[in-house]
């Protein structure tokens, strides 16, 4: 059966000088209203021990355009404003949650230039968008369709380091659920193989970062000689950019192509909760790590299987799949990560990857099947008693923003 999500459908546009000129305005009102009132609030809290509300920073707004030093902030739209306002509220809401890090201010040359445009800022008629304060549509380049009769409900304008400018339209869309299938699959991230499954199919890391290395460290080199200041180097920061955006689209569009393959053929996909963040502070592999982007591979795998009606589960970080054999059981004592096969006191030859894949499928078929973690127990170091932990989680959420 359908069912109805949000989906984001991003594009890019070419605006006008006159666009242009107005949405760089308004970027530059936005980021100073959001930073004002962090800094508000942040005042208040640790000054008075008192929070500030989404109301109580509209009213400060009000007056702000009131003063004749930021007057120019009621020449803009006064939609993404107000939005930049909610997105601190929603901040300091997962702040306080616990879910998040204290707000921080945005940055003119580091944080992404956008605008969001709710219902009553934007006129949406035959397929043309008009933003508030312009008179003419955005020249929209629609590389695929909006589903039939959609509507946008926001529409986000951004512009990235490269000087691309992309419009996001949020739309209610049906999804259809894949067809059945019994089929399972059990995945096993690598850097020399991206993913290695348990069928024994091993991908290839296409390594888009070292492919183009050599353009980008010239690019790089020729930033460094630039004055500093000076249109030139505005230059040749934006080629700079250029070179990091074409590494991004293409990993971005290998990934997407990975897992709808990877979802369409499979009714369980099961991998490992990989911490990125700490396998980055390894100073050897964190540049690999980081080109493989294993937590957009996930990230991806997560939605796509809640719109298609597949099983997503998640094998605890700590379950041995390299060092488990997938013959016997025995669990091997240590493992280095150059040796690439191994072979069991019982005589099982194994290639690392391809037994990790098949125990990790293993696993989380088990926990799917009887919600309990098969992950043998160990001695703690510290304790000295035995710890199980539960190795495996459904994921059933994810709303994506293309």
């Amino acid at each position: 059966m359908a069912q109805q999500v949000k989906r984001a459908f991003k594009y890019r546009f070419h605006p006008t000088d006159e666009q242009a000129a107005e949405l760089s305005r308004t970027f530059g009102c936005v980021r100073l209203v959001y930073n004002k009132a962090l800094e508000e609030r942040t005042r208040a809290w640790y000054g008075e021990q008192r929070r500030i509300s989404y109301v109580q920073s509209s009213a400060a707004l009000t007056e702000w355009k009131k003063a004749e030093e930021l007057a120019f902030l009621a020449e803009v739209s006064s939609v993404p404003l107000q939005q930049a306002l909610r997105h601190l509220q929603t901040a300091f809401g997962n702040f306080f949650a616990k879910r998040a890090k204290y707000p921080r201010y945005k940055s003119r040359k580091k944080s992404r230039a956008s605008a969001e445009y709710t219902r009553s800022g934007f006129k949406w008629r035959d397929g043309r968008l008009t933003l508030a304060k312009m008179s003419a549509p955005l020249d929209i380049r629609w590389s695929r369709p909006l589903p039939e009769g959609a509507v946008p409900t926001t529409v986000t304008v951004s512009r990235d380091a490269a000087g691309r400018w992309f419009v996001s339209l949020l739309c209610e869309d049906m999804i259809t659920p894949a067809p059945a299938t019994d089929a399972a699959v059990g995945l096993d991230a690598g850097i020399t193989s991206l993913v290695t499954l348990s069928s024994g199919e091993k991908i290839a890391n296409p390594r888009h970062e070292r492919r183009d290395r050599k353009r980008l460290a010239k690019a790089q080199r020729e930033f460094s000689r630039k004055a500093k200041g000076s249109n030139n180097q505005e230059k040749a920061r934006r080629q700079v950019a250029r070179v990091h955006a074409r590494i991004t689209d293409r990993r971005r569009d290998f990934l997407h192509k990975l897992t709808t393959r990877l979802v369409r053929e499979n009714q369980t996909v099961v991998i490992e909760d990989l911490t990125v963040r700490n396998l980055l502070r390894n100073g050897k592999l964190a540049r690999a790590i980081s080109d493989a982007a294993w937590a957009d591979l996930r990230m991806m795998l997560e939605y796509k299987c809640a719109w298609y009606g597949r099983e997503l589960v998640v094998i605890d970080r700590w379950f041995p799949s390299s060092k488990l054999c997938g013959a016997c059981g025995t669990v091997r004592e240590k493992l280095p990560l150059n040796v690439r096969e191994w072979t069991c006191d019982c005589g099982a030859v194994h290639d690392r990857d391809v037994n990790a894949a098949r125990n990790i499928l293993a696993a989380g078929l088990a926990a799917s099947a009887c919600g309990d973690g098969v992950r043998p127990q160990r001695e703690s170091s510290r304790t000295g008693r035995s710890s199980v932990k539960q190795e495996a989680q459904r994921v059933t959420a994810g709303v994506p923003c293309l």
